[in-house]
């Protein structure tokens, strides 16, 4: 059930809000929220998160585990291993990319997914 809407056509859904502040909670860092529903065939949306540190990234993959499972979202595939400095979660309408400083610059999904709509993750409580 849709509770927030940005200024897309595409409304967020509780799952989302709970995967974003479950992120901030545990003090990820540049998260970014991008809509590429219609761009993607595989997901609407994109949150790309950065961690400090192999150990930052498993507390946040944490966090998020017990926010998604709270939400009872149904998650399609997720990374278990958190030391490869990547972790990603898909829940079908949204994937998570958790990397650390390092592989976020070396893969750039910043770039890849230019094209996406953009939207600011402080406007989804």
């Amino acid at each position: 059930m849709p509770d927030t809407q940005s200024n897309t056509t595409k409304p967020f859904s509780t799952e989302l809000g709970s995967a974003l502040n479950a992120l901030r909670d545990k003090k990820a860092e540049n998260i970014r929220l991008l809509d590429v529903s219609d761009i993607s065939s595989i997901t609407d949306y994109i949150v790309l998160a950065t961690g400090t540190s192999d150990p930052h990234l498993k507390a946040v993959k944490s966090e998020l585990d017990g926010a998604l499972k709270s939400a009872g979202v149904s998650l399609i595939g997720e990374d278990r291993d958190t030391n490869s400095g990547w972790v990603i979660v898909d829940a079908f309408d949204f994937m998570i990319h958790l990397q650390t400083d390092s592989m976020r610059s070396f893969y750039n999904l910043d770039h890849l997914w230019n094209d996406a709509n953009e939207i600011d993750v402080s406007s989804i409580k």
